[in-house]
């Protein structure tokens, strides 16, 4: 725990005491215990032989495997590189918002249903994740992380000896990560909408998504379970080319527009007036893209993977600025 208290320095610089920092270490140890002790009063005696990815996963659990992978390879050339501050960031960002804010509660869907395929891939898949998760974590919190895998389905006796975790290749699905990001982004516009206007979670809403193309909406129906149990809409209509219905506020998200009519809850002129802000933010974004892309030394230099993500990013922002400035158009024609 004390080494990872100094991940938060830069190299070469001295380490000043803070409480605030140890009690957010503190809390980020007990993040770890809670989740741990949730997977494992589900593993239902799942044994370490019977771990096994090949079958059927959900878009939850093919995303965080992606994710995994992806922390793995960030957290091993990191280590190698010395720099121990960005390698505490990389795993407090997996581990906290990646594996407990989202995939735990995801995970909850399957393991409080029917299907007994889906409960074990989901057993499997908290099982495994967690199993690397630790060894990687291991270096840093020592403790925490042996309790916690002496615990788990493991191999070995001590996860001191454990090898360390490699990429697998065939665990990563960059289409199912996408659509995993799309969910997630909607369910975090719908949940600030509902702040806005102080609507509890427990009240159900209409909620209307247009999604802009056919592969957006088959991505949306065919995981439609997770908008109903963290978005609960009532009623939920997902389709392309869907028009307001009328006294809604909206959001924008990457290939889909959200309307949530609260007819009584909005302010006309206060959505202009946030809408404005919105329009403001997208303009900002794709003025940042359009400056590196412009900038013939990047587009030269950079990797081609890179440029290509900033290329995505430009068009992703301008279609967001472009719908959100039809949105306030439709507001002023009321």
């Amino acid at each position: 725990l004390r080494y990872f208290l100094s991940t938060g320095s830069s190299p070469g610089q001295d380490l000043r005491f803070s409480v605030e920092k140890v009690e957010a270490v503190w809390n980020f140890a007990n993040k770890i215990w809670n989740a741990s002790r949730f997977a494992l009063m589900n593993m239902d005696g799942l044994k370490y032989e019977e771990i096994n990815l090949d079958g059927k996963k959900s878009v939850a659990d093919a995303w965080i495997l992606t994710r995994l992978n992806e922390t793995i390879e960030q957290v091993t050339r990191l280590s190698e590189k010395y720099e121990f501050g960005e390698v505490g960031r990389a795993l407090y960002n997996f581990i906290w918002d990646d594996f407990c804010d989202w995939y735990i509660e995801m995970s909850k869907l399957p393991l409080n249903g029917d299907d007994e395929e889906a409960k074990h891939m989901t057993r499997t898949v908290l099982a495994y994740v967690l199993d690397n998760t630790m060894r990687l974590l291991h270096p840093f919190m020592p403790f925490i992380t042996e309790e916690i895998w002496q615990n788990l389905p493991h191999e070995g006796e001590s996860i001191t000896v454990a090898a360390w975790p490699t990429v697998n290749e065939e665990l990563s699905d960059q289409s199912q990560a996408a659509s995993m990001k799309l969910l997630a982004e909607i369910i975090r516009s719908v949940r600030n909408i509902r702040s806005e206007v102080q609507t509890p979670m427990s009240k159900k809403v209409p909620l209307y998504i247009s999604a802009k193309d056919a592969d957006t909406l088959a991505v949306l129906e065919a995981n439609a379970k997770y908008l109903e149990r963290f978005c609960n809409p009532e009623p939920l209509v997902i389709g392309q080319d869907l028009d307001d219905p009328g006294q809604s506020m909206s959001a924008v998200v990457t290939g889909a527009l959200l309307y949530l009519p609260l007819q009584g809850l909005i302010d006309i002129e206060a959505e202009k007036a946030r809408l404005e802000k919105e329009l403001e933010k997208w303009a900002k974004e794709v003025k940042l893209a359009q400056g590196k892309l412009s900038n013939e030394r990047f587009v030269s230099k950079a990797p081609e993977a890179v440029v290509a993500e900033e290329r995505a990013k430009e068009q992703d922002y301008l279609e967001k600025h472009a719908t959100v400035l039809k949105r306030i158009e439709e507001l002023n024609s009321l």
